[in-house]
């Protein structure tokens, strides 16, 4: 499979240009999963064809509007002209605003600087039952140490990975998760140490009838936990909400996977119960006989 996305797309009503994600495939030997591809691959075999993503962002043109109307859009891809024969669903990702498929041939004639044998991502099927690590290591052997050979999940950890850990956007993610949960430490601490501040004599009379400083942080950290609870469920409810804000703007395949957000529950509870400890220190060091 050939690849590139550094191509200008021209906009046919608008004449401008917005770089667009190309792939290019033999279709005599078909790699999508998605079925509007597969039924087009006749068409694909014809000189100067694409299909396009009607997921794309709208930057791009009308394409979709325009195809079912015209069952063809004609403009231009790096300076040559191409039509648009189908449609297909994909969506745009960080990598990419929009995408287009083609065939190997197609793709050759876009990029005149590309060779036959110059590919970005290669497929290879194996039989049911073979040992797949087995077959890496054969093969690694063989191939030269610039080739990275993965698994079908390991390509995706490897896409994962990349996004979330060598990029800008990853930082800001991870940076944007430490601020809130360093910031919602502290605001919920200011709750929790106010409250024990108002209540600090209730407390001093336990202690003063013998309940131990255990006993009292049992009583703060159940606050936390109600906390934690009351601040998750609305939470919740806002997150999936800008998710669906988001994927709107930005057609971005957003969504809250139930294991994301019982992650988050988790360190939402960790987040009350490190600031119900810090807030619990004042009855620590409290002296009934001070108090009163």
């Amino acid at each position: 499979m050939l690849v590139s996305h550094s191509t200008g797309w021209k906009n046919p009503i608008k004449g401008n240009y917005r770089a667009i994600f190309v792939v290019g495939f033999e279709p005599e030997k078909p790699i999508f999963t998605i079925p509007e591809v597969n039924q087009n691959l006749n068409k694909l075999k014809l000189p100067d064809t694409v299909l396009f993503d009607r997921s794309s962002r709208s930057e791009y043109g009308s394409i979709a509007a325009e195809f079912e109307r015209k069952k063809q859009v004609v403009t231009e891809i790096s300076n040559y002209r191409i039509k648009t024969v189908g449609l297909f669903t994909l969506g745009p990702s960080f990598a990419a605003d929009g995408t287009v498929v083609t065939s190997d041939q197609n793709f050759l004639r876009l990029f005149k600087n590309r060779r036959r044998g110059e590919i970005n991502i290669g497929l290879i099927n194996l039989k049911s039952g073979v040992d797949k690590q087995k077959v890496i290591d054969n093969l690694a052997a063989k191939l030269p140490k610039d080739v990275r050979l993965l698994t079908y999940q390991g390509f995706i950890n490897f896409e994962e990975d990349y996004w979330r850990t060598s990029t800008a956007i990853g930082f800001m993610f991870a940076l944007g998760t430490s601020m809130g949960f360093i910031v919602g430490i502290v605001i919920v601490y200011q709750i929790l140490f106010t409250d024990v501040n108002e209540h600090l004599a209730e407390y001093a009379t336990l202690k003063a009838m013998g309940f131990t400083d255990n006993y009292l942080l049992n009583i703060v950290f159940q606050e936390a936990l109600i906390l934690a609870i009351l601040g998750y469920i609305p939470g919740l409810g806002i997150s999936l909400g800008l998710y669906e804000l988001t994927k709107a703007a930005t057609s971005l395949p957003m969504f809250m996977s139930a294991s994301c957000s019982i992650l988050v529950f988790i360190m939402t509870i960790l987040m009350c119960s490190i600031s119900g400890a810090i807030a619990v220190r004042k009855l620590r060091t409290a002296d009934p006989a001070d108090i009163f």
